[in-house]
């Protein structure tokens, strides 16, 4: 069972072109995940990692239907990542950026409120529905279907780790 996302959601990754969107897209395909697109300012008409890359979400959703964002940008430009997706009409964002200025992403949060897009971070891991798709930088190979799965509440965000 899915929540937020499954083997149907349609992937972008913002900032795919740089060192942190291109590891952790390349990751997200190698675990299955449908990545469709990335987004990279001034690179639109590119291919990276076999997926087509575009200078906005908007080209990217009019091209692909993508309908999750995954945001790998720098702290300065995340808040206008996030309402450029929102603005989009992409319906999940997960942004995984963290150190954003508090006033940005109050004025992002705010902005999204009448989007009908939802924000996961930032700050965050990402989200995983194991087995069907995982978009984030927590690792795959410890997330598998199961009918029950707990996640250990420890002190750091990244070390929460799933058990059966």
């Amino acid at each position: 069972m899915s929540v937020l996302v499954n083997k149907d959601s349609k992937i972008v990754v913002q900032g795919f072109t740089g060192k942190e969107g291109s590891f952790h897209a390349q990751q997200m395909i190698e675990y299955g995940t449908n990545v469709v697109a990335g987004v990279t300012p001034g690179k639109g008409g590119e291919k990276h990692l076999d997926k087509p890359v575009f200078n906005t979400v908007a080209d990217a959703r009019k091209a692909t239907g993508c309908n999750v964002s995954i945001i790998f940008v720098p702290p300065s430009f995340a808040a206008d990542a996030i309402m450029e997706a929102a603005d989009a009409g992409v319906e999940l964002i997960v942004c995984i950026t963290e150190g954003i200025p508090v006033q940005d992403m109050v004025k992002a949060k705010s902005y999204l409120s009448d989007k009908g897009t939802r924000l996961v971070g930032p700050n965050c891991p990402g989200v995983i529905t194991p087995g069907e798709a995982k978009v984030g930088i927590m690792p795959g190979l410890f997330s598998r279907k199961a009918k029950l799965v707990l996640y250990q509440n420890q002190e750091h965000l990244l070390m929460k780790q799933p058990t059966r």
